[in-house]
């Protein structure tokens, strides 16, 4: 049976889960939590919902009453966490002032939390003769042995749409703070400390809860079914949930292609293959949980990322492929990305965000603008975009930056700290690194953001960073056109297209009208069919079932698959297609 029936982008993939296993809801749910807890063992169960910060506490806590009305619900958070104020204080200088840049958190959530008062909980939980429910983020703080642990996940790009809905951050009085510093607090703070807190939870976890949609139709299961689940996706090619959103320059290309709501004033961004960010889908014989894919990261490092990988980057996909749509749209921001050492030194993180775009579609007057004409004045340019950050001029972009054609398959590298932006009317595959928030805009066309207030400009980072010596000549030697053959057979053929030297990620494309075949050599593949309405990937020892993608979907290939083969299928027989394969580099293993 193939994994995915015929038919246009799919936006709802879906991994499946060999065996039988229930998918619990509603109180159908609770019960099965309390049947578990009155056989741990214990005279009086105490179960502990530890949950991942963006969860509707309030809302969660009126289920679980309603649903188990024998026992004591208790809020953790109101009962044991420290007042916010002494928590800002604890982490203002991984804040900072700034609207979108902090610094990496290393807290740990013990140290969100009073550690007397957590120990008086759990002295008034053992001497209480009421079965009890803790529950909050950290829940699983209070040092007391429990009946039952439940963790209720939740992947980031939820939290992020509850937050432009007015959700505040963790114990926070922001609901109607600027979007942009509710995320900072998140990436850079909330979700490091609730992603080390939940690894930690891992092994002991009796249950997981999905809370993606409404908490009164979360979805629990075992964690038996919830650890096959992160094997099955590790032994298949697999797809992650897309996300779209909009954006000032967004454009409509993917409206018609993927079927999206024609009503939205456009859309700018998919995110196509984010791990971090995106969802993963089980099926669980046609019932569906949906759980953050970097639990797969966390949990299946070695088998997904493959070793060498797993040893430069850690429990990390380094990997990005999202889309950039201004098809009847516009210019995205003039920016420049972090070297490698200021992203360190400055923002705390341990690799910066090199890309690439690939064109999978371009009018005939789309272009990219890359690297700095041969000639300009740096003190010149400088002081240009500083008239131009006051309001005082337009920045004349094609005075200082290079604007290339850009035609459909076109492949354009961008090393770390090479000025650039994709222009109007195309369709940008970006092939890139993970660290997506770290983009330093110069100029944005005299544009204000969606919520009517100007984005942010950061011309003093960008200044430390620009590369001045990657001039027209530069550019057009190493980062543009640079497609080089590597082999050939029967109806394919292999080419490198990127991305420089200066980057880790390898790039290869195949075009063909038969069968191909690929290796992972131990390394994470992550594949685009950029070309042709649909192909099959399958397993060359019969390790996994075909796999059928269609048309601008990006699925990864696990390092623990090895050896697959790409074809033609259905509407693609008899047509070209084209992939593009992305790995990193210097970790294939022989």
């Amino acid at each position: 049976m193939l994994a995915s029936a015929p038919g246009r982008y799919d936006k709802q993939p879906t991994v499946r889960v060999p065996g039988q296993h229930r998918v619990f809801t509603g109180d159908q749910a609770w019960a099965e939590v309390d049947r578990h807890a009155r056989n741990g063992g214990r005279r009086t169960p105490v179960i502990v919902v530890d949950t991942y910060p963006g969860t509707d506490l309030a809302q969660l806590m009126a289920v679980v009453r309603a649903a188990l009305p024998e026992y004591v619900v208790i809020n953790v958070e109101d009962a044991a966490a420290k007042p916010i104020e002494d928590i800002d204080t604890l982490i203002k200088a991984n804040l900072t002032n700034d609207r979108v840049f902090g610094v990496m958190s290393h807290h740990s959530l013990d140290q969100f939390y009073d550690a007397d008062r957590l120990a008086s909980l759990a002295d008034r939980v053992l001497d209480s003769t009421q079965p009890t429910v803790l529950i909050g983020w950290g829940a699983a703080l209070v040092p007391l042995q429990r009946s039952t642990l439940v963790l209720a996940d939740m992947a980031r790009w939820e939290i992020q749409q509850r937050q432009r809905r007015g959700a505040p951050n963790w114990r926070c009085a922001n609901g109607d703070e600027d979007n942009l510093r509710k995320v900072k607090r998140g990436f850079f703070v909330e979700w490091r400390v609730a992603d080390r807190h939940k690894r930690a939870l891992f092994p002991s976890i009796d249950y997981v809860l999905d809370t993606n949609r409404s908490t009164s139709e979360a979805k629990l299961i075992t964690a038996e079914a919830f650890h096959l689940g992160m094997q099955a996706a590790v032994s298949t090619p697999f797809r992650v949930v897309p996300f779209f959103d909009p954006g000032v320059w967004g454009g409509h290309w993917m409206q018609e292609k993927f079927e999206l709501d024609s009503d939205a004033d456009n859309y700018a961004w998919c995110f196509d293959c984010v791990p971090e960010e995106n969802s993963v889908l089980l099926d669980f014989d046609g019932q569906i949980v949906e759980l953050p894919s970097i639990d797969v990261v966390f949990l299946r490092p070695r088998e997904l990322l493959g070793e060498l990988v797993h040893a430069r980057f850690g429990a990390e996909f380094p990997i990005r492929f999202d889309f950039l749509d201004t098809m009847g749209g516009g210019n995205l921001s003039l920016q420049v990305h972090p070297l490698t050492d200021y992203i360190t030194n400055t923002f705390g993180m341990h690799y910066t965000q090199d890309e690439s775009y690939y064109l999978l579609d371009a009018a005939d007057d789309a272009v990219v603008y890359l690297g700095l004409k041969t000639g300009i004045d740096p003190a010149e340019m400088t002081r240009t975009l500083e008239s131009a950050s006051r309001g005082e001029i337009s920045f004349a972009v094609e005075q200082f930056v290079n604007a290339f054609p850009a035609g459909k398959h076109d492949h354009f590298s961008i090393p770390a700290g090479t000025v650039h932006c994709s222009g109007a009317n195309s369709v940008v595959l970006e092939i890139s690194a993970t660290p997506y928030l770290f983009t330093f805009k110069m100029w944005d066309w005299d544009r204000v953001g969606l919520d009517g207030v100007p984005r942010p400009v950061h011309l003093d980072h960008a200044r430390r960073n620009i590369q001045w010596d990657r001039d027209t000549k530069w550019t057009q030697e190493n980062l543009v056109g640079q497609v080089e053959q590597l082999a050939s057979g029967p109806g394919w053929v292999e080419e490198r297209t990127g991305l420089h030297t200066l980057e880790f990620i390898e790039v290869r494309r195949h075009w063909f009208t038969d069968a191909v075949e690929h290796d992972t050599c131990g390394t994470v593949n992550v594949l685009n069919l950029v070309e042709g309405p649909e192909a099959v990937v399958e397993s060359l020892d019969g390790g996994f079932e075909p796999f059928v993608v269609h048309y601008a979907e990006t699925f990864i290939v696990p390092a623990a698959v090895g050896r697959y083969r790409v074809r033609p299928h259905g509407a693609g027989v008899g047509k070209r297609l084209g992939t593009v394969k992305a790995f990193v580099r210097g970790t294939e293993m022989s």
